[in-house]
């Protein structure tokens, strides 16, 4: 017989699999696609703001994201594999030493900012694909080389004697 844990990471796997999650940490500005039930439509409502804190527990997994709204702290809590969130974009990565940033409730204005975390790309980017190098290109460069004198070239590398 299955334990609950060995349930839930198997619904865990499934839900991984049908939608693409990035991976974010509290401090980072992130915009949470909502999905917003008006009588028979459904719409997606856009939540942007800094996530603050973040709860790891398998399906129950959360995250709680803070935004100002009209001058007033708004905040909202999501599960994170729940079919009301429908997509999480990174906006921009935020450099912070605390997993829970509740201190920012208190803070306003210049004091409530979080510094950019800048990521080191190493390596070579696998979207670029390279520039193909033609045949035709080749063939005129080492004509080029044939036609150039090498008498002309020896007179431009020595200098000028001043009499």
């Amino acid at each position: 017989m299955k334990t609950i844990e060995e349930i839930n990471k198997a619904n865990v796997k499934k839900i991984e699999a049908e939608k693409k999650l990035p991976e974010f940490f509290p401090g980072d500005i992130i915009k949470v696609g909502v999905r917003i039930t008006e009588g028979k439509r459904d719409r997606i409502q856009y939540f942007e703001g800094v996530c603050i804190a973040k709860k790891n527990r398998d399906i129950n997994s959360s995250f709680t994201v803070r935004k100002i709204s009209f001058g007033e702290g708004v905040e909202r809590t999501f599960a994170l594999y729940s079919p009301v969130v429908n997509s999480i974009k990174v906006i921009r990565s935020g450099k912070v030493k605390r997993a829970k940033l509740y201190y920012l409730r208190e803070r306003t204005g210049k004091s409530a900012r979080i510094v950019e975390k800048i990521k080191k790309k190493i390596g070579i980017n696998l979207d670029v694909k390279p520039e193909q190098v033609l045949e035709e290109k080749t063939e005129l460069v080492d004509e080029e080389k044939k036609i150039k004198d090498p008498k002309t070239e020896l007179q431009k590398e020595e200098p000028k004697k001043k009499k």
